[in-house]
């Protein structure tokens, strides 16, 4: 396997800012269709009841990333996809999980909270834990050429307080406002705002895919086993987590969700950055991985949610 995913690492992906300011937009415009649905007294109940957002937080950032860790040493990748896989771990939730957690009817007050902690936790979280289990699978094989890719990813605190403002803080408090003060429109607009919204996403996802098309096409049989068993084991941690503690089905389905969405645009930005990963660097394994996680977790987001929302909640 290993050799064969070696080809990787000369891979170059089309990736433009204009893109990821697009994705950015689409988000804020699902997350104001999601919070229409969400009533300011769902937020009091976490605050009563908060062992639903614990148990997610040790499921994104704790328990995610050691999975990972397993995952890699019994595949034995190339050091740019263990790393990648690694990395996808380390990052939070992504916000495109707050829309699948309503396709699931789960909690939406839950999973935004989730989001929104998760994506500040990151600013200090996603580097330790790439530091921690880079290292320890570096120290393990004893390989020393991996040691080119474990860099120090410094996150910007304001930038990500400000990313969180934008992606979540404005556009919920908008859509908790619009159904508060207004009603009757919000009855009427909250259909079709999550149908379009559905359209929306789809049609980025179709760029995305066309832009990078011959890359996929020749590639993406490398890692599609790879992305598939992790993003499963993952949403399998979520809920294997939530049912220990013996959180009600409705917390189930949104840790479930959230573990499993994972906010492969930030891992993306974090391996173009050429303050973090030098361009010098060959990191196409890292790259195809990310996006391909981008790509499948939403699928399989899809699909889960749908499965999920066939059930009715008994508790």
């Amino acid at each position: 396997m290993k050799e064969a995913l070696e080809v990787l690492d000369n891979v170059r992906l089309n990736f433009s800012p204009t893109g990821l300011f697009a994705l950015n937009v689409t988000i804020a415009f699902i997350m104001f269709g999601v919070a229409l649905d969400i009533k300011i007294e769902h937020f009091k109940q976490l605050i009563m009841r908060p062992k639903s957002v614990i148990v997610g937080i040790i499921s994104q950032f704790i328990l995610l990333p050691a999975v990972t860790f397993l995952i890699v040493l019994l595949i034995n990748p190339t050091p740019t996809v263990a790393l990648g896989m690694l990395l996808i771990a380390s990052c939070p939730g992504g916000n495109i999980s707050n829309f699948m957690s309503a396709l699931a009817k789960g909690n939406l007050a839950l999973s935004v909270s989730l989001t929104a902690i998760a994506t500040l936790a990151a600013t200090f979280m996603t580097p330790i834990n790439f530091a921690l289990w880079g290292d320890l699978f570096i120290n393990f094989y004893n390989n020393k050429g991996a040691g080119d890719y474990l860099v120090p990813i410094k996150i910007d605190f304001f930038q990500m307080v400000q990313t969180v403002v934008i992606l979540l803080g404005i556009p919920v408090i908008a859509g908790l406002l619009m159904a508060q003060y207004f009603p009757m429109i919000t009855y009427k607009i909250k259909k079709p705002i999550r149908k379009i919204s559905i359209v929306i996403f789809i049609g980025f996802v179709i760029a995305l895919l066309s832009a990078n098309f011959e890359h996929f096409k020749n590639f993406v049989h490398l890692v599609f086993i790879i992305v598939l068993i992790h993003n499963a084991l993952a949403l399998l941690t979520g809920f294997t987590i939530s049912s220990i503690f013996c959180l009600p089905r409705i917390d189930k389905r949104t840790i479930t969700i959230e573990t499993g969405i994972q906010n492969s645009g930030l891992a993306l930005v974090l391996m173009f950055n050429p303050k973090i990963f030098p361009p010098e660097l060959e990191l196409g394994g890292m790259t195809i991985i990310a996006a391909w996680w981008g790509v499948w977790h939403i699928l399989s987001g899809f699909a889960v949610s749908s499965f999920m929302a066939r059930f009715k909640l008994t508790r």
